[in-house]
């Protein structure tokens, strides 16, 4: 079941998907982040987290425009414990190197190397191969 987050203007902002091929939740944010709008997202996907008993997560920011550094230290010290502790340990984030939203990426994969295993791509594939190898225990 897909899972439409939209903005005060009426425009999606984010897409939330368990993709049981993965398996993984494909979230695929869209646009200018608000600190509302991220909260209301990253707490939106912990749900079929939980639901399906996933412990990856794909987070694709190639079409996010701007930074959105406001919501990297609530990401870090409220969203990713509660992630942590319903059992997500895999979060693959991709981003375009040269957009302003891959130095907000880059600053919450600092905080969150003591809670989760988070790494950073160019290209989906590659982090769909890394969630796919975490899966199969590889």
């Amino acid at each position: 079941m897909r899972t439409e987050l939209t903005n005060g203007f009426g425009k999606v902002y984010l897409t939330i998907e368990y993709q049981a091929a993965g398996p993984w939740v494909y979230n695929n944010w869209i646009g200018y982040q608000t600190f509302v709008g991220i909260a209301a997202g990253a707490n939106a996907c912990l749900r079929p987290l939980r639901e399906h008993a996933c412990a990856y997560l794909l987070n694709d920011n190639r079409q996010v425009i701007g930074p959105w550094d406001h919501a990297v230290e609530w990401i870090v010290t409220d969203w990713a414990p509660r992630a942590a502790a319903q059992g997500l340990t895999h979060f693959a984030n991709v981003v375009s190197p040269e957009s302003l939203a891959a130095l907000s990426a880059e600053a919450m994969q600092v905080g969150l190397s003591e809670k989760l295993q988070m790494r950073m791509f160019s290209n989906i594939e590659e982090a769909q191969a890394w969630l796919r190898k975490a899966h199969l225990g590889a």
